[in-house]
């Protein structure tokens, strides 16, 4: 979808069409945060995760809006059940993107393109929002194909046309390569997907691993990973952004037990046993950090979920940093013993 929280609020107040719109999400004014950004917005320089302050001074004339959550899980909802109906193989991603299989309705790339304007045209008149869609012979192409014409527009990228289309990229464009490992990447010579395709798959090996190997070949347009639904929950969490920077441990504890309750109330509530616990903490410099550890048994306590929370931050406690923001995860999850989750229920 197209800039889809910033999208909905432009089409719940007609008004506001061709205006920067700028959603926003935070406890209070000097401590929220862009969740999303209009086309007309981003022209300015506002991106999303931008401190709110610094928003206001790229586009001062834009309409700031609260997150409305419910409302965006609603139309995603709505959205997601249309896009089930063109296929039968379908992978929910988040709560504004999915993947489509189309190989058993569409023949050709011209069968698919057509499929694709349908879509385009369905969500369009039900929804009155607009989409992006990319066609091409994989999930990752067809991914990063999406993003070249937004907003709502098409790109098919067919096999013959997979290496012209990434060779000029930055390798920026390639999922999951972040700011740290285009860094990375450069310091090899390496600028564009074509400097990837050029050099041997054992050097991304050596310096990254695994996902040096992944980003080999992505480059090269290699991506087997199937489209498919995953029927299960694969993590719980709770995050939370702490009312002003701290480094005053009794403060941000008082903020984590709550967040803690929360989680366990979530398992308990979807009958879920858990195994690996893990926090994620945001510093004042933005910096972001996650930690982890995985139990020798699944457990449903929330004491060892507050437990192991506490011996994971005692790592940051004797550092001068101030926290912003905080979270708590939990994952590796199974149904507890002789009862079924609240998915199962459904199935």
């Amino acid at each position: 979808m197209d800039s889809f929280y910033a999208s909905i609020e432009k089409r719940e107040d007609p008004k506001l069409e061709f205006q920067p719109v700028i959603v926003v999400q935070g406890p209070k004014e000097g401590r929220s945060v862009v969740a999303a950004c209009s086309y007309e917005g981003r022209k300015y320089g506002v991106r999303s995760g931008m401190p709110l302050q610094i928003a206001k001074k790229l586009c001062p004339e834009a309409t700031y809006k609260d997150a409305n959550h419910d409302l965006y899980e609603e139309t995603s909802i709505r959205i997601m059940d249309i896009l089930r109906q063109y296929t039968d193989k379908f992978e929910l991603v988040s709560i504004d993107e999915a993947y489509l299989d189309i190989t058993s309705r569409a023949n050709d790339y011209r069968e698919a393109e057509k499929i694709a304007k349908r879509i385009n045209r369905i969500i369009k008149r039900k929804e009155n929002l607009t989409s992006s869609i990319g066609i091409a012979p994989n999930k990752t192409i067809a991914k990063i194909a999406s993003a070249n014409r937004k907003p709502d527009g098409i790109t098919i990228i067919t096999p013959e046309k997979t290496k012209r289309f990434l060779n000029p990229l930055p390798v920026e464009k390639l999922p999951g390569v972040g700011k740290k490992t285009a860094q990375e990447l450069k310091k090899l010579g390496i600028k564009t997907i074509q400097d990837i395709v050029e050099k041997p798959k054992v050097t991304l090996v050596e310096r990254f691993g695994k996902n040096g190997a992944w980003i080999w070949d992505i480059a090269n347009g290699i991506d087997e990973t199937p489209v498919e639904e995953s029927e299960e929950i694969k993590s719980i969490s709770k995050e939370k952004t702490l009312e002003e920077d701290t480094n005053n441990w009794t403060t941000i504890y008082k903020m984590i037990d709550p967040i803690i309750s929360e989680v366990h109330k979530r398992t308990q509530n979807e009958n879920y046993i858990f195994r690996t616990i893990g926090i994620t903490l945001t510093f004042e410099d933005f910096k972001k950090i996650t930690r982890s550890r995985t139990l020798q048994k699944h457990t449903s306590s929330s004491q060892i979920i507050q437990k192991n929370v506490r011996q994971l931050l005692k790592e940051f406690e004797c550092k001068p940093c101030k926290i912003r923001h905080v979270g708590v995860r939990i994952s590796n999850l199974k149904p507890e013993p002789g009862t079924e989750s609240s998915l199962d229920k459904y199935i």
